[in-house]
Formats: C-alpha cells, structure tokens, sequence
C-alpha cells in the first residue's frame, strides 16, 4: 500500500472520528459538514472525497463493525448457545457503546429503504440475516444442531428479536441498557427457542442451555 493510500485512509479515519463525537454530542440533524471537517482539520471538498451527503458518516460508523462481530463470534470458543450468545449480546453491545444518536440517526435514516442511497444500508437487514444464518449453519455443520433446523425462519425471529429491541431501546430515549435487555433475553428466553434443534448427541450443547 503506498503512502498516498495510507494517507486516505487516516483522513477517512479521522473523519469518521470526529463526525461520531459531534453526532453523539448533538445529533446528525444538529451536526454540519463544516463541523466535521473543522473538528479534524480538512476542507469540506476533502468530507465529499469519501462522502456524498452526512448521512453516509453514520452508514460508514455503522458498517464498520458488524463484520468483526460477526467474525468473533463464529471463533469464539464454545458450543453454538454459547457462540449464539456471545453474537447478540456484543452486537447490542456494541450499538449501546457508540451512543443512542447515532443509533436513532442510523434507525431514522434506513427505515425507509427507498430513501438509502448507499447499497450497504439498504441491505443491511439482509445482511443482519444472512449473519445469523451462518451461526446457525455453522452450528449443523458442527453436529450442534439437528440438520431439519429451520435456518432462515429462525435467523429471522432471533434478528427480529435484536431490531426490535434495538428500536424500543431507542424509542425510551436509552432509559435502560440494550446490551443487558439483550443477556436478560438470552437467559430467560433463547434456550426455549434453540432446545428443539439441539442435536440428541450433543451434551455441551444441553449443558449450556440448563445452565
């Protein structure tokens, strides 16, 4: 990589950065352009270089994590309920820890997918899915779970349950933890969900759900 591409790559870095702190102090509709570039030192001709409008920042700082999570999970060391787990519960927490406004911006600026511009976001629900399809996958292919698992009708449910937290965590103006309505969900209520598709041969499996 040369030096040039280095260099960008910081610039949209430190834009990334600044526009985060701003945002979270004061939400996307409070925050300017200027302000961004200001805060980090650049041109507002340097902002459109990586960016065509502000609301591509929040699209950006979301994107930028959910792979990793994603990643982690699947080499976490442990049976798939403690996989599954470790997957919602980082998720949500990672959303928690970047900061209600950004997380009502990004809410607020994909609800509508006709209005997403970027083809990230406007398939980022899908993208959400075919994230839990693959725990799930993985935990067949594993042996962890009964090859009749309905795959996509439970990834659905399980992505359905985190967005509708995710909104209801939004819509009480962050009134309680996200990250820990997530662990109370998975403690009281995933292990009902999952112990069905258990396969019959794997203890570990059973012993992480009695737990």
């Amino acid at each position: 990589m040369t030096n040039r591409q280095l260099a960008a790559i910081e610039t949209k870095k430190r834009l990334l950065e600044a526009a985060k702190n701003i945002i979270c102090e004061k939400g996307l509709i409070n925050t300017s352009i200027e302000e961004i570039t200001k805060a980090c030192g650049v041109s507002n001709g340097t902002f459109y270089t990586y960016f065509k409008r502000k609301e591509d920042v929040v699209f950006a700082l979301s994107q930028e994590m959910y792979q990793g999570i994603y990643e982690e999970a699947q080499a976490h060391d442990g049976p798939f309920m403690e996989r599954l787990v470790f997957y919602m519960v980082n998720f949500s927490g990672h959303i928690e820890r970047d900061g209600l406004k950004l997380c009502q911006e990004w809410v607020r600026n994909t609800v509508d997918p006709d209005l997403v511009e970027t083809p990230y976001n406007k398939n980022k629900l899908h993208m959400d899915i075919d994230s839990m399809k693959g725990m799930i996958e993985k935990g067949i292919e594993r042996g962890e779970l009964k090859k009749n698992t309905p795959v996509d009708a439970l990834a659905k449910a399980l992505v359905d349950v985190i967005y509708g937290e995710m909104l209801c965590w939004d819509m009480s103006g962050g009134a309680y933890s996200f990250e820990e309505r997530t662990k109370e969900f998975c403690d009281l209520f995933l292990p009902t969900m999952i112990r069905p598709y258990i396969s019959e041969s794997d203890h570990e499996n059973r012993n992480s759900i009695e737990k």
